[in-house]
């Protein structure tokens, strides 16, 4: 058994127990237990402090796993109770199937939790107001560039799996890259992050690397690049190619590389429209922020093609996929919750989540909500991490939630909590996305 089926099993039996899935938190303490990791350990790779993960998450998760599962489970033993659960588990599954084969349980509704990419058959995607067809549209053009922004959680991954998936249906080649899986000796140097750019597409794409023969020192990274991919990338497929990056804000942490990697993308951009082969390559960028850093932006892919920013749902989109949860509320119900969170995708998929599941009242999630005993607790803390280790963000945001009207504050930090999605902007002011985050923020961040 890997550490992915426990995890499997784990998620059933809490379901199981208390009609909820296992919590981001608690999936990075039973990944680092199954490593064999301490909490100092499971603490510095998850972005929390060790004491919440012992004294808090973790006495929760065993005490939870223990009633779960019928005997006493702790950090140490987990690994063996999930072995022996799954052996009964099989057993008693073998015999429930030889004696009710003839008699097939009806499978009730069961919400879908929101964690990462809405699924592209899933019911709980939200249509972005012809958005999707404008994009379905462009990505069909030759040489296109597609730019979609907004902040965290607002749908931008979900947009781009299904730009792709309608790719696929069209026989192109598509290759994803987040940004955020690459290692951080890539961006060392901007040499090696293009030959490391050139290695990936060309794996994904399955084609044989012919980098170290084509790669010459004297022609300069950029050219080096531009050349691999137009002899050995575009020339070797038989059909256009999408090339989809996602999380490209990590790049612009790296000035050394982004200057010259952005310019490049501008470049294929611009090509396309004289050079035949370059309209093979459609580019689909994704990112949260619009602070550029020291990035010339009429040397770059932002500031051309069609710009995408995702919004936050409307109340009716909200009541529809209210009604895809199964809950018939009326407009005064969508009406507090939206006083609440707004229209922010993920917080109100998390609530309706939560109240589909029938395990607590709009009253109760409603009061509950700007407190570590609500449904957003989670959500809530990983800002507060964030919080910790930047002073100066801290301080910027505590301006914005204390205050009575929108307020200016430093360029880049208002730039950082934009991306993030605690802010709206007004003109060059901010005031909190939603009233959760100034009840809470306003509370927490001033003790």
């Amino acid at each position: 058994m890997n550490v992915e089926e426990a995890l499997q099993i784990l998620d059933t039996v809490v379901f199981n127990k208390v009609n909820r899935h296992l919590k981001d938190v608690e999936i990075i303490i039973l990944k680092g237990s199954w490593q064999g990791l301490n909490y100092d350990e499971i603490a510095n790779n998850g972005g929390y402090t060790a004491k919440y993960l012992r004294q808090d998450v973790g006495f929760k998760l065993w005490k939870l796993l223990s009633e779960a599962l019928g005997e006493e489970v702790n950090k140490t033993n987990f690994r063996a109770a999930v072995e022996r659960s799954h052996l009964n588990n099989n057993n008693i599954l073998q015999t429930e199937l030889h004696q009710n084969i003839s008699n097939p349980i009806k499978n009730e509704f069961l919400p879908e939790y929101p964690k990462g990419s809405v699924p592209l058959n899933s019911v709980f995607y939200i249509q972005r107001n012809l958005i999707e067809e404008r994009c379905y549209d462009t990505i069909l053009q030759a040489g296109s560039l597609i730019r979609i922004k907004a902040p965290n959680q607002m749908g931008k991954t979900s947009l781009l799996d299904r730009i792709i998936a309608h790719s696929n249906q069209q026989g192109y080649h598509t290759v994803r890259l987040n940004f955020l899986q690459a290692e951080t000796t890539v961006f060392n140097d901007l040499d090696k992050f293009l030959r490391w750019f050139c290695a990936y597409v060309g794996h994904k794409l399955k084609l044989p690397s012919l980098l170290n023969e084509s790669w010459d020192e004297y022609r300069g990274s950029i050219i080096n690049c531009t050349t691999y991919f137009e002899d050995h990338i575009l020339a070797e497929i038989n059909n256009n190619l999408v090339l989809a990056l996602d999380e490209v804000d990590r790049v612009f942490q790296y000035p050394e590389i982004s200057q010259g990697f952005f310019a490049m993308l501008r470049s294929w951009h611009e090509e396309a429209k004289t050079v035949d082969i370059w309209e093979k390559l459609r580019l689909a960028v994704v990112h949260s922020t619009e602070n550029y850093g020291s990035l010339d932006i009429n040397q770059s892919p932002f500031n051309v093609g069609l710009v995408v920013e995702l919004t936050e749902f409307t109340k009716e989109q909200i009541k529809v996929l209210a009604h895809n949860h199964q809950l018939d509320y009326n407009q005064n119900q969508l009406q507090q919750l939206m006083s609440l969170v707004g229209g922010h995708p993920y917080l109100i998929r998390l609530a309706l989540y939560h109240l589909a599941l029938g395990d607590i009242t709009l009253e109760n999630l409603l009061q509950n909500a700007p407190t570590n005993a609500g449904i957003y607790e989670e959500h809530l803390r990983r800002f507060l991490h964030t919080f910790k280790i930047n002073p100066h963000l801290t301080q910027a945001f505590l301006e914005v939630v204390t205050a009575q009207k929108p307020v200016s504050v430093e360029t880049i930090s208002a730039y950082q909590l934009y991306s993030i999605g605690l802010v709206k902007r007004i003109g060059d002011k901010l005031t909190p996305s939603c009233q959760l985050y100034q009840q809470y923020f306003r509370e927490h961040l001033q003790n």
